[in-house]
């Protein structure tokens, strides 16, 4: 198949009818129990990991499970009680316990006017066939071979240099989950998806001072991960820039960030316009819906629709669905293309179908579902539109500043905006990378850091389900020696 998308045998066929019928048993013995509205979410996966450190195995997990939970609804005239319950027995007393306890749990909760499922007409799910979510290959892949990626990944970062003597350890996961719902209003949809991925952090020692640093591959199809030589090379051109660091005086001036740290740091654009949190009138963009929070270079779009096209070494086309895509989002509705901020202005906010309730607005697909508790809130993939600048256009431009490689705790404020992290990375002298510093805080408040990008890369790459290029922000504080 030119998609790469795997078949499903008779036996995963049988398997998937079995999941439907447990779903829907669920969701019929809650009617029958006297509940007005029902949901289930079954779930089944098989995961492995293993953990190579020094070319030898030092963790190996082979897991599989398989769940039901349950959410049930009974109508006051208040709104309406509800509860959820989850089980991991898929027997028919397991069953019969999960009903008996959402429902008995239900009866004595306070009546929620914004509780409820979806209106019918809301619901529906995407073409599966056309998201590319799974592929056998990932499955087809022997725990031997796992194993030998995750050492020719490692030993490819200890042969690079004599610097590298040691290793935190490489990894490779892997698994493949079917997920289904159904609910009393009509609404059933299923679909499966696969992962595999290896990574390695080596330890570069110059003297008595040693760094650490990582690189990675993941990806839905395993002919799609990348070499193991290539990442091992990579993660110890990593660890090795980063010897020899120093501090640097407290000071303002312009801050570089590199892809992998402008994701989490420009992701707060989408934490910030969290529906619950405008609803709650905790975060700094309450009350700012259709204002200006950003610079005008500024567009941040969460997308549970997108696939990527891949061509392999072969000219085979490969098209796989991105990490954060799925047919459906927790509520059930069909995922979308939402644009959160347009050129600075606040469009549209994250919304389930619970919180749109509470703030009169329609939900914007944006629901995520475990198995317990009511659906949250959560995105599928989101980017921030890339610039024309390359990163090295970017750092170029740049007469003393920091080119930030990674960031550590928690110091993120998202109802006042301040924005207070320890940081490491490299000093740029006159547009160039001069040389690694660390023991430093980068600050200031997201409010204004949002409006003072003053560059946005083309380096837009979906490595996870977020992508943000290399950005650099002027003005913000640096606190060092």
């Amino acid at each position: 198949m030119a998609s790469g998308v795997s078949l499903i045998s008779a036996s995963e066929e049988v398997q998937q009818q079995k999941l439907f019928h447990l779903a829907e048993e669920a969701v019929a013995r809650a009617l029958q129990s006297g509940a007005d509205d029902a949901e289930a979410v079954a779930y089944e996966s098989d995961e492995f990991s293993v953990n190579v450190r020094l070319g030898q195995v030092e963790q190996l997990t082979e897991s599989g499970s398989r769940a039901l939970g349950l959410r049930v609804f009974f109508k006051t005239g208040d709104g309406q009680q509800t509860a959820s319950t989850s089980t991991s027995d898929l027997s028919a007393t397991g069953i019969a316990r999960l009903v008996a306890g959402a429902v008995d749990l239900a009866r004595i909760t306070g009546a929620d006017p914004f509780a409820g499922l979806p209106e019918p007409d809301a619901f529906g799910s995407l073409p599966i066939d056309t998201l590319s979510l799974h592929f056998s290959d990932v499955e087809q892949v022997t725990p031997l071979e796992r194993m030998e990626t995750a050492r020719r990944c490692e030993a490819a970062a200890l042969e690079y240099d004599v610097r590298i003597q040691n290793s935190a350890g490489a990894g490779y996961d892997a698994s493949a989950a079917h997920r289904v719902m159904v609910n009393s209003r009509g609404f059933h949809g299923e679909y499966r998806r696969s992962y595999c991925g290896f990574s390695v952090s080596p330890i570069a020692q110059q003297g008595a001072a040693m760094q650490r640093d990582y690189w990675y591959s993941s990806a839905r199809s395993a002919r799609l991960l990348g070499s193991p030589e290539e990442i091992g090379q990579e993660a110890a051109r990593r660890a090795l820039r980063r010897l020899g660091a120093r501090r640097v005086p407290t000071q303002q001036c312009p801050v570089v960030f590199a892809p992998e740290i402008a994701r989490s740091l420009m992701g707060n654009l989408l934490s910030a316009a969290d529906g619950d949190a405008i609803y709650r009138n905790s975060s700094m963009f309450s009350g700012k819906l259709g204002e200006q929070v950003a610079g005008d270079n500024i567009t941040m779009i969460d997308d549970g629709t997108l696939v990527f096209d891949h061509t392999l070494p072969n000219g085979e086309l490969l098209r796989t669905g991105g990490f954060g895509t799925s047919p459906f989002d927790g509520d059930g509705l069909p995922t979308r293309r939402t644009v959160i901020i347009e050129n600075g202005i606040l469009k549209n906010l994250m919304l389930n179908t619970y919180t749109g309730r509470k703030l009169n607005m329609p939900s914007t697909g944006k629901a995520s579902r475990g198995l317990a508790g009511a659906p949250g809130i959560g995105g599928g993939n989101y980017f921030l539109e890339p610039g024309t600048l390359t990163p090295e256009q970017i750092i170029a431009d740049v007469p003393n500043g920091l080119y930030v490689l990674s960031t550590m705790g928690f110091g993120v404020n998202l109802v006042t905006g301040d924005y207070s992290q320890g940081a490491s990375g490299l000093w740029i002298e006159n547009g160039e990378l001069a040389y690694p510093v660390e023991e430093i805080t980068i600050a200031g408040n997201l409010k204004d850091i949002f409006r003072n990008v003053v560059a946005i890369g083309n380096d837009l790459e979906f490595l996870s389900s977020g992508a943000v290029p290399t950005v650099r922000i002027e003005g913000m504080t640096i606190a060092g020696s």
